[in-house]
């Protein structure tokens, strides 16, 4: 006998009966659904609904990765940053400086023949680049680059009564330098606007020495020269080493001191991004006469650290994407054996495989959206509780936290595609059954 059949819900097939036995999904459709819903957004919503306790968990166990992935996301890119950022406080994140010199013998080795010279590196002297103007001006015209400033770095003694201390000055023209290294925004005491006769200093070697702003140091440059200047301003790099070895004065005052009039020593860029320094390094070292050095040369090992904690972000959150598509598969293949009488229902009604098959890639994409958001909003407390408890000793927050509204917008859409992908197989088995067999069970 053929069931009873009654007007088709809107979205069904044309012609398709919508009459069906108890449980059948489509039998009662959400009346407040039903006109402005597909068919197949009905029935996915329904069979959600009716196993309320497997969606739940299902849901929650998408949010859990997903508020993982997002926190742990956004802590590592906290953490990183600040890292580099303390890395980059005192320094370029590229130089470029004169060639090094070396020695070539006046043959090669030729077999048979008895070399008698030996040949011995020179010693590396502290000289000017050749045509610096010429390579400043190009050096602005270079695709990435933020910022250039020509300086002077040698090695000098500072002297204050019967101690001293052997330091690193720079010599630098404030109106460029700043742009590279921003040393106003890190003095503790004084001022940053350095004249021909001042000199700025750590905080370390001020402790060392007992100086303080308005003090006089004597200056022994490497070339001899003797030169006595006035602290201006003492600084605090965020580095102990730094702060007690780095000194800051006018360029033409560190000319003198190490016998360079009108030269420069290196020349150092910053980048709009870090970490393509490398890369443009290279570019600028192919296209000048200069050796050319990135932050991620000179800093091999902790980049290579930052590097090894990258992979690591990415392990964690491909082996939780993972379990989350796991665990929508799984309950959705479950899915399909509770309600392979129903699909038969459907089937024998004249719903398409097609439709079947989209009825359950819309559960697991709207477990997977349901679970990414509610995973975001729990990752961005969890986020603010942490920034709020985990203080460093002065009670401020050990490094900002950046809520991009990109990485919730991109594990929103992962999740969602996850939720997709898993529903794939399980979804296909569903379009696959008999409906003569899945009806009688």
């Amino acid at each position: 006998m053929k069931p009873a059949t009654t007007p088709a819900p809107a979205g069904a097939p044309t012609g398709a009966p919508t009459g069906a036995p108890t449980g059948a999904p489509a039998a009662q459709p959400l009346e407040s659904l039903k006109s402005w819903l597909p068919f197949e957004w009905i029935v996915a919503i329904r069979f959600l609904r009716e196993g309320s306790v497997q969606t739940a968990f299902i849901v929650g166990g998408v949010a859990i990765g997903v508020a993982v992935i997002v926190f742990m996301s956004a802590l590592m890119t906290g953490v990183q940053a600040n890292m580099v950022s303390r890395t980059l406080t005192g320094q370029a994140h590229i130089q470029l400086t004169q060639p090094r010199e070396i020695v070539r013998p006046l043959r090669d080795n030729v077999p048979g023949l008895r070399q008698g010279a030996i040949v011995q590196a020179p010693l590396q002297r502290v000289k000017s680049i050749n045509q610096w103007q010429g390579i400043v001006a190009q050096m602005q015209t270079v695709a990435g680059v933020a910022a250039v400033s020509p300086s002077v770095t040698g090695s000098a003694v500072v002297i204050r009564g019967n101690a001293s201390r052997a330091v690193l000055l720079t010599g630098m023209d404030p109106e460029r330098y700043y742009h590279i290294v921003p040393l106003p925004e890190k003095i503790v005491h004084g001022t940053a606007n350095v004249t021909g006769t001042d000199i700025l200093i750590g905080t370390e070697l001020a402790s060392d020495l007992g100086l303080s702003v308005g003090d006089k140091l004597r200056v022994t440059g490497a070339s001899g020269v003797i030169a006595t200047l006035t602290i201006i301003g003492i600084f605090d790099l965020g580095n102990t080493g730094a702060n007690s070895r780095s000194t800051f004065m006018a360029l033409r005052t560190a000319q003198s001191l190490m016998d360079l009039p009108g030269g420069v020593t290196p020349i150092a860029d910053t980048v709009h991004d870090v970490y393509a320094a490398e890369p443009i390094a290279r570019r600028i070292a192919g296209a000048t006469s200069v050796q050319a050095d990135s932050w991620i040369t000179t800093n091999a090992q902790f980049f290579s650290a930052v590097s090894a904690q990258s992979m690591s972000n990415t392990s964690i959150r491909f082996f939780v994407g993972l379990s989350v598509a796991f665990g929508i598969a799984s309950v959705l293949v479950v899915s399909v054996v509770q309600k392979s009488r129903e699909i038969g229902i459907l089937r024998a009604m004249g719903i398409t495989r097609g439709q079947v098959m989209r009825v359950f890639l819309l559960q697991g994409g709207l477990l997977g959206l349901s679970g990414a958001i509610v995973g975001s909003v729990i990752g961005a407390l969890a986020l603010t509780a942490w920034q709020k408890t985990i203080l460093s000793a002065d009670g401020t927050p050990m490094f900002a936290l950046v809520f991009s509204f990109a990485l919730f917008g991109w594990t929103v859409t992962l999740a969602t595609i996850t939720g997709l992908l898993a529903a794939f197989a399980p979804a296909r088995n569903a379009a696959r059954l008999d409906p003569v067999v899945a009806i009688n069970g």
